[in-house]
C-alpha cells in the first residue's frame, strides 16, 4: 500500500489527471512553502496574543529593540523593516502609544520628521516576549535535524537572495 498524500500531493495529483500537458513539480514547493507558513504564523502569533500583541506590533517592537539604544526609528524606517505601509506603520505605532509602550516624539535631525522609541514597559515586554519568540521558533524548527535544519536554511537564504537585495552592513 502507498503512503498517504499530504494536502498538497493530492492536488498535484488531480492536476496531473486533469492536465497532463503541464508540470505541476512547482506547486510541490511553492504549495507547500504556503501551508507551511500559515502553520508558522499560526503558532508563532499564540506567543504574540501572550503578551497582548498582533504580529504586526510584536514586529513593531522588535525592530525598534533591535535598533539598539536608544531604541528608536522613524516610521519609514520601520515601515521597511517590517514590509508594510507607512498607513499601516502608522495604525500600529497608534495602538502601541496607546498601550504605553511606544513613544512619539519631533525627530532631532528632521524638523518635518518623527522619531517612535520604546518605552521603558515597551523594552521590558518586547524582551520577555521575544525570549519566549525564540523558544517557540526552536521547538518548531526542532521537528527538524539539525542537519536538515541546516540544509533548509542554506537553500532558502538562497532562494530569498533572488528576489531581495541584499543588505548594505551598518559601519
Amino acid at each position: 500500500m502507498s503512503e498517504p498524500l499530504d494536502h498538497v500531493a493530492r492536488i498535484q495529483k488531480e492536476w496531473a489527471r486533469e492536465r497532463p500537458d503541464l508540470d505541476v513539480s512547482p506547486q510541490g514547493v511553492i504549495g507547500r512553502l504556503h501551508r507551511l507558513a500559515g502553520h508558522l504564523t499560526e503558532q508563532l502569533c499564540v506567543v504574540y496574543r501572550r503578551y497582548g500583541l498582533g504580529e504586526g506590533e510584536f514586529d513593531v517592537l522588535a525592530a525598534l529593540r533591535r535598533a539598539g539604544a536608544p531604541f528608536e526609528r522613524a516610521p519609514g524606517e520601520l515601515a521597511a523593516f517590517t514590509m508594510v505601509t507607512t498607513g499601516a506603520m502608522t495604525k500600529r505605532v497608534d495602538r502601541l502609544e496607546r498601550d504605553g509602550l511606544v513613544t512619539r516624539r519631533p525627530s532631532e535631525n528632521d524638523g518635518r520628521g518623527r522619531v517612535v522609541a520604546l518605552t521603558a514597559a515597551g523594552k521590558e515586554l518586547i524582551d520577555r516576549a521575544f525570549t519566549e519568540h525564540m523558544r517557540n521558533e526552536r521547538r518548531l524548527v526542532e521537528e527538524l535535524t539539525p542537519e536538515e535544519a541546516a540544509q533548509l536554511g542554506s537553500l532558502l537564504a538562497t532562494w530569498l537572495a533572488r528576489f531581495e537585495a541584499p543588505l548594505r552592513p551598518e559601519i
